[in-house]
C-alpha cells in the first residue's frame, strides 16, 4: 500500500492546538499562516509519496553497502536526495540568512514527519544535517558559518554528529578521541567513532562531521571535551572542496532495522591527523553538542510518530482487504473483512489514538519552541521555553516507546502474514526499535525529566502544566456532552495522579534517589500519556463545536471518537502507573544483586 500523508490532521493540530495564526504574527514568521502551511504540506506530501516512499521497501531488502572504503547507498537514494535538496527541503526551517526558508518549526516538524513516514532510513541523513546546522548557528564562529552553513542548509553538503566510541556509549566522560592544537589555529584530530549515521555515503559532495574530542592537556571527564568541525574533504579558499581529510570509514554496521541508512565506523588520524576546526571554546564541546542532541531528540520523537502512522495505514488497509471469519454480531452471514471484528477495531483504534495523540503533543511542542525563540515578550519566551523543554523528553521517549506498541500491533493485525517479511509490516516494527535507543535511551530521557525538568525547579513547570490541564477539564465539563464528560473524568484522574507523582519525585530525588529514579521511565510514560491525552481532549472540544455547526462532520466525528477511545483505553492507565511509581519504588531495588 502506498503512503498517504495525514495533511488534514496536521493542519488541524496547527490551527486548533498549536496556535499557528499567533505564530504567524511574530515578526520572524510573517506570511507563515495556514495558507502557507497548507501549500507547503501538500507539496511535501506529493514529493515524499511519489519519490521517497517507493524506495522504503527496496532499501530494506537491498541496503547500503561498504566496499573498498566507500559506501554506496541503496538504489534510488542518491537521485531522490538530489531532488530533496533542489526542492529546498533541507533549509525549510533554517534562517534565510544562510539560504533557508525561515519557516517555523510548527510547520517544519510536520514535514519532518512526512519524510520519515515515507522512508525512515532516507530521512536520517537530513535529520543529522539539521542538528549540525543548529550547532553551528548557535556556537560556530563567523568563519565556520560562512564556510559551512550555506552548503549545509542547501543540502549540497550533509552533516553528522560523532559522539560514541567503542568504550564510550552514553557515558561521554569516557571519550578518548583527542585533538592537538596547531600553529595555524587548526587541530589534528585522532580517534575512533562508532554508530555514525550517514558517516560515509555517496549522496553529497562533502560530509561535515561534528566531533567530540579532548584537546591535549584538557581536564578529565565531561568538562574536558571540545567540539570540532572535521570535513570529509577540506574546503578551499574559494569554497570548493579540495583534498581528502584524514577521516575514513572502515566499516558499516549490519542492523536489525533502518538497513538502508549507513551506520559507519570512522577512523580519524591514521595518516598524520585529521584537520579539525574548533567550535566555540575549548572544553565546552558537550554543551554545544547538546544543541544538536536536543534538536535530534525532538526529531527522533517525530520519527516514532511517523513510523507509527505508516504502520497504522498499512494495518488499516490490510484489515479492509483480508477476509476471515463471520462477525460475532451476525451482521454479515459469510466471512467478512477483519475490520468488522471488535478486537481488530480495538487494535486499529489503539494505533490511531496513540499516533494522533503524540502528533498533537509534538505539534504543540513545536509551537512553544517557535514562541520561545521569537516572541517579543521575554516572560512569554521563558514560559514557552520551560514548556518546550519539559515536553522534549516526552516527545522523544513516549512517542518512540509508543511506536513499538503501534508497529507491534500492526504486525498482529496482519496475523501470520505480519511475521512474513514480504508483507512489509515487520519492517516498521524493526525500524522502530532503534528510536528508543539512539539520541539517548528512554532511561536517559527519563533521568533528564526527573532531574533537570522536574526536580530542579521544585516541580513548578510540571504544576503549571497541570493547571492548564485542569482548565481543559473545566471546559469539558461545561460542554456537558456524554463524550466530553467521560473524557473530563479520565483527564482529571490522570492529572491528579501526575501531580502526586511530581510531588513524590521532588521529595525523593535528593534524599532517596533510588526511589525517584526507579520510577523515572514509568513517570516519563505517565507524563507522555497525559500530555497526549490532554491534546486529544482539547481536540474534542474543537470537534464537538464544529459538529454542532455542521462543519466537516465526518472528520470531526472521527476526532471525537479517537479522543474518547484514548481516554477510555489509554489515559485510564495513568492512575495505575502512579501507584507503581509511588507505592512500588522499594520493590525495584529490594532484591539482592546475587539473586539475579
Amino acid at each position: 500500500m502506498s503512503y498517504i500523508a495525514p495533511v488534514k490532521d496536521m493542519i488541524f493540530n496547527m490551527v486548533h492546538l498549536a496556535n499557528l495564526e499567533q505564530i504567524a504574527q511574530l515578526p520572524a514568521f510573517a506570511d507563515a499562516g495556514v495558507d502557507t502551511a497548507q501549500a507547503v504540506l501538500e507539496e511535501c506530501a506529493r514529493f515524499n509519496q511519489d519519490v521517497v516512499a517507493p524506495l522504503n521497501w527496496a532499501g530494506d531488502t537491498k541496503p547500503s553497502f561498504f566496499k573498498d572504503g566507500h559506501v554506496t547507498t541503496s538504489q534510488g537514494f542518491k537521485a531522490a536526495y538530489q531532488q530533496y535538496s533542489e526542492g529546498g527541503w533541507q533549509g525549510l526551517q533554517h534562517p534565510v540568512d544562510f539560504g533557508g526558508q525561515g519557516l517555523p518549526k510548527t510547520i517544519g516538524a510536520a514535514c519532518v514527519e512526512i519524510l520519515n513516514s515515507a522512508n525512515l532510513s532516507f530521512a536520517l541523513c537530513p535529520l543529522l544535517t539539521d542538528g549540525a546546522i543548529e550547532a553551528l548557528i548557535t556556537a560556530g564562529s563567523d568563519d565556520l558559518k560562512s564556510i559551512y552553513l550555506e552548503n549545509l542548509v542547501s543540502g549540497k553538503w550533509t552533516g553528522t554528529m560523532n559522539l560514541t566510541e567503542p568504550q564510550a556509549g552514553s557515558d561521554l566522560s569516557m571519550v578518548r578521541s583527542h585533538a592537538e592544537p596547531q600553529v595555524d589555529g587548526t587541530y589534528k584530530v585522532f580517534g575512533t567513532k562508532i554508530f555514525i549515521t550517514y558517516g560515509e555515503h555517496d549522496m553529497a559532495e562533502n560530509i561535515v562531521h561534528l566531533v567530540l574530542a579532548r584537546v591535549t592537556g584538557a581536564p578529565d571527564g565531561v568538562k574536558g571535551i571540545s567540539l570540532f568541525v572535521v570535513p570529509k574533504f577540506l574546503v578551499k579558499s574559494d569554497g570548493s572542496v579540495g583534498a581528502r581529510n584524514d577521516v575514513h570509514c572502515v566499516s558499516i554496521e549490519h542492523k536489525m532495522g533502518i538497513k538502508a541508512s549507513p551506520t559507519a565506523v570512522l577512523q580519524y588520524g591514521d595518516h598524520g591527523g585529521a584537520v579539525g576546526y574548533l567550535v566555540g571554546q575549548e572544553n565546552r564541546g558537550l554543551e554545544y553538542m547538546f544543541i544538536m542532541m536536543n534538536a535530534a531528540r525532538y526529531a527522533v520523537g517525530v520519527q516514532g510518530i511517523a513510523v507509527a502512522e505508516r504502520a497504522y495505514q498499512k494495518a488499516t488497509q490490510y484489515a479492509r482487504d483480508r477476509v476471515q471469519s463471520r462477525p460475532v454480531d451476525g451482521s454479515i452471514k459469510d466471512a467478512a473483512p477483519i475490520i468488522h471484528h471488535p478486537d481488530v477495531r480495538r487494535m486499529l483504534m489503539t494505533m490511531r489514538a496513540y499516533t494522533e495523540g503524540c502528533r498533537a503533543m509534538a505539534s504543540v511542542a513545536a509551537s512553544a519552541y517557535d514562541a520561545s525563540h521569537h516572541h517579543p515578550d521575554a516572560s512569554t519566551r521563558q514560559q514557552n521555553l520551560a514548556f518546550y523543554e519539559f515536553l522534549v523528553p516526552l516527545v522523544k521517549g513516549f512517542s518512540t516507546e509508543m511506536s513499538l506498541e503501534v508497529t507491534s500491533l500492526g504486525v498482529q493485525v496482519h496475523g501470520g502474514m505480519g511475521f512474513i517479511e514480504e508483507t512489509g509490516a515487520a519492517q516498521y516494527y524493526r525500524d522502530a526499535k532503534i528510536l528508543t535507543i539512539y539520541e539517548g535511551t528512554t532511561a536517559i530521557q527519563a533521568n533528564d525529566l526527573v532531574g533537570r525538568k522536574t526536580s530542579r525547579d521544585g516541580g513548578n513547570t510540571a504544576k503549571a502544566i497541570a493547571a492548564q490541564i485542569a482548565n481543559t477539564e473545566s471546559e469539558l465539563k461545561k460542554q456537558n456532552s456524554a463524550h466530553a464528560l467521560a473524557v473530563a473524568k479520565k483527564l482529571g484522574a490522570a492529572c491528579q495522579a501526575f501531580e502526586e507523582v511530581v510531588d513524590f519525585i521532588v521529595a525523593n530525588t535528593s534524599s532517596n534517589p533510588n526511589a525517584a529514579f526507579a520510577g523515572s521511565v514509568p513517570y516519563l510514560m505517565l507524563a507522555g500519556n497525559l500530555m497526549s491525552g490532554w491534546q486529544l481532549a482539547r481536540a474534542l472540544l474543537v470537534a464537538e463545536e464544529a459538529v454542532a455547526k455542521g462543519e466537516d462532520v465526518p472528520f470531526m466525528q472521527a476526532k471525537i471518537c479517537t479522543a474518547r477511545f484514548y481516554a477510555d483505553h489509554i489515559l485510564s492507565k495513568v492512575p495505575g502507573m502512579r501507584d507503581a511509581i509511588v507505592d512500588g519504588a522499594d520493590s525495584v531495588t529490594s532484591m539482592a544483586l546475587e539473586s539475579f
